[in-house]
């Protein structure tokens, strides 16, 4: 089953444009906040919201936080969604 917390970080469009930048590659949160119109200190509150989920991880490379993509939480989300609202039951019967 999928964690609650998945779905609250998800539910905020500038948490998702978050994950969105880091599916083309790693950054740093400088790099990150360098795409939103918001403070430095509201993207570290949404990078914890993400981590807390599972759905991003860093790694600590001299003075600078790198942040990437937690894929394996990612794709199981996508296969819950998948089952909740793929194949209906009378999909069979067609």
């Amino acid at each position: 089953m999928i964690n609650d917390k998945v779905f609250k970080a998800l539910s905020d469009a500038n948490r998702r444009k978050i994950i969105d930048l880091l599916k083309k590659r790693e950054m740093t949160a400088g790099e990150i906040a360098g795409n939103f119109n918001i403070s430095k200190p509201t993207i570290s509150e949404h990078l914890k919201t993400l981590k807390n989920a599972d759905l991003i991880e860093s790694e600590k490379n001299g003075q600078y936080i790198t942040y990437f993509l937690n894929t394996s939480v990612l794709e199981d989300f996508l296969s819950y969604m998948i089952t909740i609202f793929g194949k209906k039951e009378n999909d069979d019967e067609k």
